[in-house]
């Protein structure tokens, strides 16, 4: 049998039983029951491996390695995932938030990482982690984009205010070509890079050039889907429009996930213009398909983060790394939301300055983007310790913000005492 079949086969298999047995019995939200269980039953198979004879739960565990993960979603679904996040908003929102959407997405994410990475520098100064500042520097464009996977199918279930929860998608949407970027300038400074762009060169590079290719491929792909009668070639423009545009973006080092965002709001843009013309089995169809393929995909992304979880925080200092990943990840957030406030504009739905800091801070959940991030970090570092370091923070920031914020979010939303949405 092929491995990839087999891998398919176990993740599934996983995906059914975990969300069957979470809704008869735990109840909690989809996305953060599968990371959770999964890496709660990796570490229950992996303690009794050595009991069991007939198959090794190690070797299944091991063929979805996160060294997988960064193929999986970089190479493979992360475009099909924005898209299908991204095309049923709509454009009217993002006019009428525009100011405080590109601030949050732009300036709050670069300096996210700066304040991330100076906070974990100091921090593990204090307790003896060596660990250059150049390096804590990267690991903040690394952990400073917020998740828009993880936006759009946990945070929408509480009923977070309409402007407010729209601004948190938003953000989370086109934050991903900027932490990009700025990956990429922090990656020069540890001299590996070595790249002669500016900071701003490279983000008008991996903004301006995914939005150009994602309009140059939507525009001619959707003249298809308005004009084709035939239900089936509809969706296939879509999936011809996301897949082109970011194979594009990888071509020419531009933001692949910008344009696949590009691409699922030149739809959205475009099908609400003309939903007079379309039937409603036809918008129900399109809509419905979607939703099945970002189901599945973010699915299968949980699952194996949640596998994977085990292997990383296993090693040495691990408890420490995380600790100081998590303090870090709420003072850059928190920082840097209280650094753009001036210049973001009014405050949505009255929530006041101190309570929006605070709901955003605890809403900022972080995803696969930044694991598959720190992946590619093993080769520019050259050294196994750091690389670790990395890993295991990352890890325990994305564990951390799905699981126990994911969990306590209503909580938070509820002390906070945020005014119900008009």
């Amino acid at each position: 049998m092929s491995s990839f079949l087999s891998d398919t086969v176990f993740l599934l298999l996983l995906v059914v039983g975990i969300g069957f047995f979470n809704e008869k019995v735990t109840k909690l939200t989809s996305e953060i029951a599968l990371m959770l269980i999964a890496a709660l039953l990796s570490m229950t198979l992996l303690s009794g491996d050595a009991l069991i004879t007939s198959i090794s739960f190690a070797q299944l565990i091991g063929s979805v390695h996160p060294i997988n993960l960064q193929s999986f979603l970089m190479d493979g679904v992360l475009c099909f995932m924005l898209f299908a996040g991204s095309c049923h908003m709509k454009l009217s929102d993002f006019k009428e938030q525009w100011r405080a959407v590109s601030v949050l997405s732009l300036l709050c994410t670069l300096l996210g990482a700066v304040f991330y990475g100076l906070a974990f520098y100091g921090l593990g100064v204090l307790c003896g982690l060596e660990v250059p500042l150049t390096v804590c520097l990267l690991f903040g464009s690394i952990i400073s984009p917020t998740d828009p996977i993880a936006a759009t199918s946990i945070l929408n279930k509480f009923g977070l205010p309409r402007r407010t929860g729209f601004l948190i998608e938003g953000e989370s949407l086109l934050n991903d070509g900027v932490g990009v970027a700025v990956f990429v300038c922090f990656s020069g400074l540890l001299g590996a890079s070595q790249s002669e762009q500016g900071f701003f060169a490279v983000l008008l590079q991996q903004l301006l050039g995914a939005t150009v290719i994602g309009l140059l491929v939507s525009l001619p792909c959707f003249f298809i889907f308005h004009h084709t009668q035939d239900v089936k070639r509809r969706m296939f423009t879509s999936l011809l429009a996301v897949s082109l545009a970011y194979l594009l973006c990888q071509r020419f080092d531009c933001s692949g996930a910008i344009a696949s965002v590009v691409c699922g709001l030149t739809y959205a843009a475009l099908r609400e213009r003309w939903t007079p013309l379309e039937s409603f089995e036809e918008a129900h169809d399109f809509d419905v398909t979607w939703e099945m393929v970002d189901n599945l995909l973010n699915s299968l992304l949980y699952v194996i983060m949640g596998l994977s979880m085990v292997t990383v925080l296993t090693q040495p200092q691990a408890l420490l790394i995380a600790a100081l990943a998590v303090i870090c990840n709420f003072i850059g957030r928190a920082g840097s939301l209280g650094a753009c406030l001036p210049v973001m504009g009014p405050v949505p739905d009255n929530l006041g300055a101190g309570r929006f800091v605070a709901l955003l801070t605890w809403g900022g959940l972080r995803g696969g983007l930044c694991i598959a991030l720190a992946m590619s970090t093993r080769e520019l570092l050259h050294n196994e310790e750091l690389f670790g370091i990395i890993m295991c923070g990352t890890y325990a920031a994305v564990f951390f913000t799905t699981v126990v914020q994911g969990l306590t979010m209503r909580r938070v939303y509820a002390l906070l005492q945020v005014p119900e949405k008009i």
